[in-house]
């Protein structure tokens, strides 16, 4: 009886011994069986070689991939690196909604070149916020197909495809009660869907007043040319909006996490301080303040003559009692008591009634210090920009861009303290809420930058700017510098992904060769090479190797 332990590969024609052997003399063992130990002869191993034959097959097809079809590869790259692209960012401000749409370059080494000037940023603004449509959603819809037509004719057609376009809503919006902000977001997403623009739905967002100030931050660093720079010579951001302020700068202070951001840029990652004060903006603060004077009507010491006192309004001015800028509850509520407003015009002690409003709450600090309120906020550090109103606000008094607090003083007690009349022929040009506004914005800022955050009156390190060279200081532009950098890491980075994605077809037909190369080497190598078997010569007494031929 023979027994064999050979598997063989049927090469086209029947196998045949090539010895005939006496059956009693000769017996077939298998190599697999038990007790068998130390036999010096092994069989080839076929798993062995079809891993080698399959690393040659791929060395050899990335070689010709890198040789033949990555050269070609790196042509479309850098046809793609230096061309033109856009991209859009509608700000949902509190008192309006503005379009900005930027035209940027891909360089050949990755880096994005942004033109912020007249020829690369195009800006639209519609009256009033998204937050004024609470009772009729439906109608942010129209505002924002407005902006969306103006983009339209920013952005030629064939890049409309692959131009994203964002929705950012800031402190108006947050504000509201969760369920408006959706439904006025929803009725924006409507129209931003069918914009023809690269859009999802998430795009469209109200987003937290510590975003709003990292994104302000990053423009103002950018613009500065601090930005992916040493964190020690960065500037710091503080920003007074219309309904909230944000301060954002670095600090080596130990941050609790809620108030803590963390932006990587270049080789550098930078730890910021970064929060909103909702409803420290200058013209909800105005209102405020107006509330708070009524509450207090009853207060003996507030009156003069049966009258209360409003010493942020010039003298000579005439309230208007229909006014419906408080806040309904408290209109409805203290609608008694607006008749006995009076202008008070006096710096001093608008000064000292915005200060009550900014420590408001401060009893319920948890932490060591609270400047405003009760939040969190470190020692300021470094040097600041000033924007927005602080910037409106210097200019209107003619100030420069790094006056000093004591000089904002003067012009404040100054402009407080003239009459309504004189004021309205001086500046005949602006509206009358505008410049009813300029007493108490001096008053304001003064009262929170010196009286809270500790910025001393000659205090060098603040700037007040909207802008840096041709760089508008607008949280809108720095929000988009990091996404388009993230968006173009994410398309153009060097991944396995992104190579197969580049040269599908290419990569199909070579794993195609790649195949059919690994199984030709390993059929050959098989069929090609003499039969081995393992049999037991009972002459001999012991196993011997015998070559069996596959053609004999």
């Amino acid at each position: 009886m023979r027994r064999s332990n050979v598997r063989s590969v049927n090469c086209g024609n029947n196998q045949r011994e090539a010895h005939k052997m006496d059956p009693m003399k000769l017996q077939f063992r298998s190599n697999n069986r038990p007790g068998y130990r130390n036999h010096p002869f092994k069989q080839h191993n076929g798993k062995s070689s079809l891993v080698l034959y399959t690393t040659i097959a791929f060395v050899f097809v990335f070689l010709c991939y890198f040789l033949l079809v990555f050269p070609n590869r790196s042509d479309s790259a850098n046809h793609y690196y230096g061309h033109k692209k856009f991209g859009i960012v509608i700000d949902g401000g509190s008192t309006g909604t503005r379009i900005h749409v930027f035209k940027y370059e891909v360089e050949k080494d990755g880096i994005l070149r942004y033109d912020f000037g007249k020829n690369g940023l195009a800006s639209m603004k519609v009256n009033p916020g998204l937050s004024a449509f609470a009772e009729e959603p439906e109608r942010a819809a129209s505002a924002v197909a407005e902006l969306v037509d103006f983009g339209r004719k920013r952005v030629p057609r064939e890049y409309w495809r692959e131009t994203e376009i964002r929705l950012m809503a800031t402190a108006g919006m947050r504000m509201l009660e969760k369920g408006v902000q959706d439904r006025i977001l929803e009725a924006c997403r409507t129209v931003l869907r069918g914009s023809g623009f690269r859009f999802y739905d998430d795009w469209a967002s109200v987003i937290s007043g510590s975003d709003e100030g990292v994104y302000a931050w990053v423009v103002a660093n950018y613009a500065l040319g601090t930005l992916g720079g040493d964190p020690k010579q960065t500037t710091g951001i503080i920003e007074l909006g219309g309904a909230s302020a944000q301060v954002t700068f670095v600090s080596d202070e130990p941050l609790p996490p809620e108030y803590s951001r963390k932006v990587k840029y270049g080789n550098f990652t930078y730890i910021l301080y970064s929060h909103s004060l909702l409803q420290y903006g200058q013209n909800v603060a105005f209102e405020l303040l107006r509330e708070s004077l009524i509450m207090r009507s009853e207060e003996l010491d507030t009156l003069q003559n049966g009258k209360l006192m409003d010493p942020c309004i010039p003298r000579g001015y005439t309230h208007d009692t229909g006014s419906g800028k408080l806040s309904p509850g408290s209109l409805a509520e203290k609608s008694r008591y607006l008749s006995a407003l009076q202008p008070g015009g006096n710096f001093s002690e608008c000064r000292s009634a915005s200060l009550m409003l900014l420590q408001k709450d401060k009893e319920k600090c948890s932490y060591i210090n609270c400047y405003v309120g009760s939040t969190f906020i470190p020692k300021l550090q470094g040097k600041f920009l000033a924007t927005e109103n602080f910037f409106h606000t210097s200019k209107f008094f003619g100030l420069g861009r790094q006056a000093f607090l004591s000089d904002l003083v003067v012009a404040g007690e100054r402009f407080c303290e003239d009459d309504w009349s004189k004021l309205k022929m001086k500046y005949y040009s602006l509206d009358d809420d505008d410049l009813l506004r300029y007493c108490f914005s001096s008053a304001y800022i003064v009262a929170l930058l010196h009286d809270s955050l500790g910025i001393a009156l000659d205090d060098e390190r603040i700037v007040y700017a909207n802008q840096v060279e041709n760089i508008p200081l607008d949280w809108a532009l720095g929000a988009f510098i990091l996404q388009s950098r993230t968006s173009t890491d994410y398309e153009h980075s060097p991944s396995v992904a992104s190579v197969i994605a580049g040269d599908s077809f290419t990569l199909l037909i070579l794993f195609g060769v790649l195949v059919v190369l690994i199984f030709t080497v390993w059929y050959f190598s098989r069929c090609g090479k003499p039969q081995l078997k393992t049999i037991y010569d009972l002459e001999k007494g012991k196993y011997i190797v015998t070559r069996v031929s596959r053609y004999s």
